[in-house]
C-alpha cells in the first residue's frame, strides 16, 4: 500500500490577491490529508473518502485514464477527475495506471484551509511517484491548478496548490513564471479555528473580480485619467501592474467609480503595500520607526514598541494581520459576524493578530500566538463562543511520500 500526504495551508497574507497577479504568503500546517493507493494494473481508479463517507455524503467514485466529464458541482471526485484530465491532456496517459485510492483527511472540508488543493496535489504526488513522471513541485501544483480552474470550474488562484505543494512559509509570485521564494522566518505558531459556517470560493472571487473590472472598466473610459496611469491599469482584474500603483496615484480619480467598485480597488493596493512591509520581516531585513508608523499607525507602533524584544517581530506580523482584516471586512466585505467575534476573541486571549483564512463569508480564522501553550488558550476561548473545531500547529511540510 502506497500513501502519499499533503498539508493544509494558513492564508496568511495578501488574501483575495493571487487571482489579480499580486504576490501572496501561504503558509502550510500541521493538518494533513492522506492518500493511500493499491495498483491495479489496469486504467480504472476506484476511489473511497472515510470522511466524507462517515458524513453521509457521496464518498466514492470510479473514473477512466482519459478525459472525464465533469459531475455534479462540489462533488469531490471532480479535483481527482480534473487531475487525471489534465494529466492524459499534457500527453502521459500511456504512462498512468489504475488503482484503488482511499481518502483520509485532518483538514475540515470548505474551512478555508484548502482541503480541495490538498486532495489534488496529493492524488497528483501519487501518480508521479507510482508511474514515474518525474514532476518537479512547481509542475504538480500547475497540474492541481488546473485540475480545479480549468477542469473543475473553479475560478481559484494559484495560492492553495503552490502553498501545500511546496509546504513551509513561501512568497508565490502569481505571474508567469511563477517565482517561488522560501521565507527563511518560519518559527510561527497559529491557532485556527473552524467556525463552521461553510464557504465557497466559487460564489465569492467571481463578484469581487466583477466589482473591479467595472472599476477599471470607468478608469480607462474616462478622459480624466492620464493615458500614462492607464498604462498601468487594463480592463480585467488581473491585468494593472498593481505592485506598481499607489493610491495617491488613483487618488484624484476614485471619485468616478462608485462606492464597492472604488473599495475593491482600494482594497487591493492597502493589502499590497502591508504585504510588502510583512515580507521584510519574514526575511529579516531592517524596519525603520517611519515605515512602521505610515503603514501601520500610530497606535500599532505604540504596541509594537511595548512588546519584548524577542517578540517584536512577531507583534508586527500580528499588527499587520489585523489590519489586513480589518480590509478583508470592511472593504472587500468577506467577514461575517462569527469571523469577527473569532478574532475579537482570540486577539482578548492574548493572539497577536487574526484574520480569515481562504475566500472569507465563513471558513477558518487563522491566529498568530506566541506558542503552543498560547495557542491552545485560545482554541478554549473561541469554542466557548460557538467555533466548530481548532488546532495549534506550527508550520508545516509540503507534499511528501509517506510509504513508498
Amino acid at each position: 500500500m502506497m500513501v502519499v500526504s499533503s498539508p493544509g495551508r494558513a492564508d496568511f497574507l495578501n488574501t483575495h490577491q493571487d487571482y489579480k497577479g499580486l504576490p501572496v504568503i501561504p503558509a502550510a500546517i500541521n493538518l494533513r490529508l492522506y492518500i493511500s493507493a493499491k495498483p491495479t494494473g489496469g486504467k480504472v481508479f476506484t476511489v473511497k473518502s472515510l470522511d466524507l463517507e462517515r458524513y453521509g455524503e457521496p464518498s466514492t467514485d470510479t473514473f477512466e485514464v482519459k478525459v472525464n466529464e465533469m459531475l455534479e458541482k462540489g462533488f469531490f471526485g471532480n479535483y481527482l477527475r480534473g487531475v487525471v484530465n489534465v494529466m492524459v491532456k499534457r500527453g502521459l496517459a500511456e504512462k498512468l495506471r489504475g488503482m484503488d485510492i482511499t481518502i483520509k483527511s485532518e483538514i475540515p472540508i470548505g474551512s478555508g484551509l484548502a482541503s480541495s488543493a490538498a486532495l489534488e496535489v496529493s492524488f497528483a504526488k501519487l501518480l508521479d511517484h507510482v508511474c514515474g513522471l518525474g514532476c518537479t513541485k512547481k509542475e504538480l501544483a500547475e497540474i492541481a491548478y488546473a485540475a480545479e480552474n480549468q477542469e473543475a470550474g473553479i475560478p481559484c488562484g494559484r495560492l492553495d496548490q503552490y502553498g501545500v505543494a511546496f509546504g513551509g512559509i513561501i512568497k508565490l509570485e502569481c505571474r508567469p513564471p511563477f517565482r517561488v521564494e522560501p521565507l527563511p522566518f518560519r518559527t510561527l505558531t497559529f491557532a485556527i479555528i473552524d467556525s463552521g459556517v461553510r464557504h465557497s470560493t466559487g460564489a465569492i472571487h467571481p463578484k469581487r473580480q466583477q466589482e473591479i473590472d467595472r472599476a477599471l472598466k470607468k478608469l480607462m473610459e474616462s478622459k480624466s485619467v492620464p493615458e500614462k496611469l492607464k498604462a498601468k491599469l487594463g480592463y480585467r482584474f488581473d491585468q494593472p501592474r498593481w505592485e506598481d500603483l499607489h493610491e495617491k496615484d488613483l487618488q484624484d480619480y476614485l471619485s468616478i467609480l462608485d462606492y464597492k467598485s472604488r473599495m475593491r480597488v482600494v482594497f487591493t493596493l492597502r493589502m499590497q503595500r502591508l504585504t510588502d512591509l510583512a515580507l521584510k520581516v519574514l526575511r529579516f531585513e531592517p524596519l525603520g520607526k517611519e515605515e512602521l508608523i505610515s503603514t501601520l499607525g500610530l497606535e500599532s507602533w505604540k504596541r509594537i514598541q511595548r512588546s519584548p524584544d524577542g517578540e517584536r517581530n512577531y507583534r508586527i506580523l500580528g499588527e499587520i494581520m489585523n489590519e489586513q482584516q480589518s480590509l478583508l471586512r470592511d472593504l472587500y466585505e468577506v467577514s461575517i459576524a462569527e469571523i469577527e467575534d473569532i478574532c475579537s476573541e482570540a486577539l482578548a486571549a492574548g493572539a497577536y493578530g487574526a484574520k480569515i483564512s481562504g475566500a472569507g463569508m465563513g471558513g477558518s480564522v487563522i491566529a498568530l500566538v506566541k506558542n503552543e501553550e498560547e495557542g491552545k488558550k485560545v482554541v478554549k476561548v473561541c469554542l466557548s463562543i460557538g467555533s466548530k473545531d481548532g488546532w495549534v500547529s506550527k508550520v508545516g511540510e509540503g507534499v511528501r511520500v509517506e510509504r513508498p
